[in-house]
């Protein structure tokens, strides 16, 4: 889909703020409502837009570490890249997941309570996963930068 100035102006402040009504999003784009609204459901049609979500402090629900999981497999054919996939699929600790090239063959974004509760889902379930060869664990010691929005 191709978007103009309009429809970028307009994912920027979705992006900064997802609740926002149509008549506020219409008013800070400077569209009239009606074409706003047909702008953004179009976008949404096309997935340009995917969905809207509400963001959560991880850390306010007792989720306060975050890890990183380098996994190599025990193989690169499709079918144990699939099976591998659809286990991590399975998993609600496991918020990414990127099958990648290089010097590990899958990097997963996991929360947990704390490292204890982390070791025990490694164990139970990153090492038992379908194809798992090695899990190397990485623990960021500050966060830098987080963000949702795009740069468009």
């Amino acid at each position: 889909m191709k978007l103009d100035t309009l429809d970028i102006r307009i994912l920027r402040a979705l992006q900064r703020d997802g609740k926002l009504q149509n008549l506020q999003l219409a008013e800070t784009v400077g569209l009239s409502p009606s074409p706003c609204l047909r702008r953004v459901r179009r976008m949404e049609e096309s997935r340009v837009i995917e969905g809207y979500v509400a963001l959560v402090n991880a850390g306010a629900i007792g989720l306060g570490l975050t890890v990183f999981a380098r996994i190599s497999l025990v193989s690169q054919d499709a079918e144990t890249v699939e099976r591998f996939a659809e286990a991590v699929r399975q998993l609600p600790q496991v918020l990414e997941c990127y099958i990648m090239a290089g010097e590990c063959d899958a990097l997963l974004r996991v929360v947990a309570e704390d490292i204890d509760a982390y070791r025990k889902f490694q164990s139970t379930h990153l090492v038992r996963a379908i194809g798992v060869q090695t899990v190397k664990t990485d623990i960021p010691l500050q966060k830098v930068k987080q963000s949702t929005e795009l740069p468009i």
